[in-house]
């Protein structure tokens, strides 16, 4: 498993090296299933270049991933899960706040994840049987206050419009952030910065920061408390094992 954690690393990095080098090239962009789902023909070539060098190096090995519909069942064998661009109308507006996220699943089980902050070159990475870092530093597990001390981040939809009574939760808390990227909002929350965050996310969102989540304290789950079933976009949130009963109060009475 070391050779090939520290294989998904390098063509991480690779990846990450070549957006920056293309960071302010033109780009064709394409509308997907809304105005605010697009795709570039940087996330294409990303992707594209992350399956190529794996089935390389592991012919064997399945793909579930967000373009040209690469689905596999993630408990079938040796899976890696891969979000090309996380973040993709940040990465079009902003050429910031956008992350490039892999994990590798053997047979339903979460062996590493890795999050690349490109533009920060921050490589979140770890789980399984390995720490979780953020590039050479060690991250802490998560210690627990009382969530006025602490920062949230959401989906702005949902705040808006009070789901799952975030808007709520927010006035309990220091304060919420919207990021318009899970990578970049799960790495925050990984490095201690936020104490939870929640939006709808498809498993390719969420895989890397699933696998890291539980060295840390944290557990991702569905918002009404079930397991992700990695097969659909779900509500997602992460947060910290030791407060889901005082998180899940504002849940079930936003739902409700």
């Amino acid at each position: 498993m070391e050779n090939k954690f520290r294989f998904a690393k390098e063509i991480v990095c690779q990846a990450g090296v070549f957006l920056k080098e293309h960071l302010h090239d033109d780009l064709d962009v394409v509308q997907k299933s809304s105005p605010t789902d697009l795709v570039t023909q940087m996330d294409q070539k990303i992707q594209d270049d992350l399956v190529e060098k794996i089935l390389a190096r592991y012919p064997d090995d399945a793909i579930l991933a967000e373009e040209n519909d690469l689905r596999h069942d993630i408990a079938d064998g040796n899976v890696w899960v891969i979000d090309p661009i996380d973040g993709t109308n940040n990465f079009i507006t902003q050429q910031a706040d956008f992350a490039i996220m892999l994990a590798y699943f053997e047979n339903g089980q979460g062996q590493f994840g890795l999050i690349y902050d490109v533009t920060r070159d921050q490589l979140f990475h770890g789980g399984g049987a390995f720490d979780v870092y953020c590039n050479d530093r060690k991250l802490s597990a998560f210690i627990n206050k009382p969530l006025q001390a602490y920062l949230i981040a959401s989906n702005a939809s949902m705040l808006e419009h009070n789901h799952w009574g975030l808007a709520d939760l927010s006035r309990a808390c220091l304060g919420v952030r919207v990021y318009g990227s899970a990578g970049i909002s799960f790495g925050k929350t990984l490095s201690g910065g936020l104490a939870a965050y929640f939006s709808y996310n498809w498993p390719w969102d969420y895989a890397a920061a699933y696998v890291m989540a539980d060295k840390l304290g944290f557990v991702i789950q569905t918002l009404d408390g079930g397991q992700p079933n990695f097969q659909t976009k779900e509500p997602i949130m992460i947060a910290p094992k030791c407060k889901l009963g005082e998180l899940q109060e504002y849940l079930r009475k936003g739902k409700g």
